[in-house]
């Protein structure tokens, strides 16, 4: 069980965290129709789009209530009130959803209050919906922004449902957590749908930041899950929660419509998607399609083939805690090594991540442990990669943002397949690294008339 511990720095030298306001408009970017307004300084809401823009090379609908200085004293009602009346005039969005940031949650504007006062002011606002999350940056973290929005979603658009009610067994509802890509959400929805079933996501980031081009322009998001269809998921048989932080969201849909909820903490590894593969089998009642049965072999000889190059690897991985848990785990079982953790807030799985210490800290933390602990190979974001230059080992992006790769919303990690391609890029990056340095490759496999034996390095 890994020790959590709390970088005791006066400040962040080199962050590796996102803010937790960035986290709820991330979220929010999953329903259709919608536009994120952060409560906020002009400054935060274009800090907040630069990253996502350079990360999807998509573009990104945010606005912001531009908060000054004397607005932030005297209080934000006007401002708040200004930039709904100015996006349902202009955009006519299905949903606004709004987050507070730091310096309006130090003011205390109560902007549950101030909705309710708008919306008595102008009627024309009664039935768009406005939800609103506090998410203060001076603390906490992007997955803890996405998580408390994720939650509030489902606290105020889903219809609420008796709990002996009847419900659509071919139904399920998917919330998936940020650390999770469009392209791993598209790989759901096709697994999913291969057992009968029919997936509703919340936020279902693949229908707004997949990269397609819609035939036409539109202010708002282009895709996701439109609040219609959030109303119903009350009727559904089952809610998948993927990722620990995805709980409190199950947790409130089960107490408000009883449907029951199952939670997949990783889905990044060959056991995980055993359990949910049976999962949907059980509960669809269908066998599991040959395809899944291929998959899972092609990853078993996939592993066989890697573990050379990863197995014994000591790694240093910088991420939010469900995506350092994923991928650790993965790692681990891999025969690597995690030798330097370190993440961005607390969670209840750090205490099981597959190492001695995970420390809450920066990527100043992550390249000193490192380099303190012989580390060969570096997987954190993007922001990482000057750390990897000077610690000379391999460089793998995982997590957000990524702007310096293309392709960031592809990246697949969940299922079989995803696995599989996760641990052939890994080790394709060492073998390049090594080829770089001129350095000799591991053992591996030939095949004899006696069966499998060991090559050695010197008779390739």
């Amino acid at each position: 069980m890994a020790i959590v511990t709390t970088s005791k720095k006066a400040c962040s030298v080199n962050p590796l965290k996102m803010s937790q306001p960035i986290g709820g408009s991330f979220a929010f970017m999953g329903l259709r129709g919608a536009m994120p307004l952060l409560h906020g300084s002009q400054g935060c809401t274009s800090f907040g789009l630069t990253l996502f823009v350079r990360h999807f090379k998509e573009a990104v609908p945010m606005q912001t209530t531009a908060m000054s200085e004397v607005a932030t004293v005297l209080g934000g009602y006007e401002n708040v009130e200004q930039a709904i009346l100015n996006i349902y005039n202009r955009t006519k969005p299905e949903i606004i959803g709004i987050n507070s940031t730091g310096v309006t949650e130090t003011k205390g504007d109560d902007v549950e209050g101030f909705i309710r006062l708008i919306r008595q002011k102008h009627p024309q606002l009664e039935k768009v919906p406005l939800v609103y999350v506090a998410t203060p940056d001076f603390k906490d973290a992007f997955q803890d922004g996405w998580e408390k929005t994720a939650a509030r979603m489902v606290e105020v658009l889903v219809d609420p449902v008796e709990a002996e009610a009847a419900r659509d067994p071919a139904r399920v509802n998917v919330l998936p957590g940020c650390h999770l890509t469009p392209g791993d959400l598209d790989e759901l929805r096709t697994i999913i749908e291969d057992f009968g079933l029919k997936p509703s996501f919340l936020p279902d980031l693949a229908g707004s930041l997949d990269g397609h081009i819609p035939d036409e322009f539109t202010p708002t998001t282009i895709g996701g899950i439109g609040v219609d269809e959030i109303a119903t998921m009350g009727q559904a048989a089952w809610t998948i929660a993927i990722g620990a932080q995805m709980r409190r969201a199950a947790e409130a849909m089960q107490q408000k419509t009883g449907v029951p909820f199952r939670l997949f903490e990783r889905l990044c590894g060959l056991i995980p998607n055993d359990e949910f593969i049976a999962f949907l089998s059980e509960i669809s009642g269908r066998p599991v399609p040959a395809k899944y049965r291929r998959q899972r072999g092609q990853l078993a000889d996939a592993m066989l083939d890697t573990h050379f190059h990863i197995g014994g690897r000591k790694l240093a991985i910088g991420a939010e805690p469900d995506l350092l848990f994923d991928l650790s785990s993965m790692l681990h079982e891999m025969g690597a090594e995690v030798a330097a953790a370190v993440t961005t807030t607390a969670s209840p799985v750090l205490e099981r991540v597959r190492t001695q210490e995970v420390l809450i800290g920066d990527l100043e933390d992550l390249e000193e442990l490192a380099k303190a602990r012989d580390c060969d190979l570096l997987i954190t974001h993007s922001h990482g990669r000057q750390a990897a230059s000077r610690l000379k080992i391999p460089f793998y992006r995982a997590g957000f943002p990524m702007f310096d790769r293309l392709g960031a919303g592809h990246q697949l990690s969940v299922g079989y397949r995803g696995t599989r391609d996760l641990v052939f890029d890994l080790a394709n990056l060492v073998v390049g690294d090594r080829e770089a340095n001129h350095q000799p490759t591991p053992e591996t496999w030939r095949t004899t008339d006696s069966g499998l034996q060991v090559v050695p390095p010197q008779l390739h």
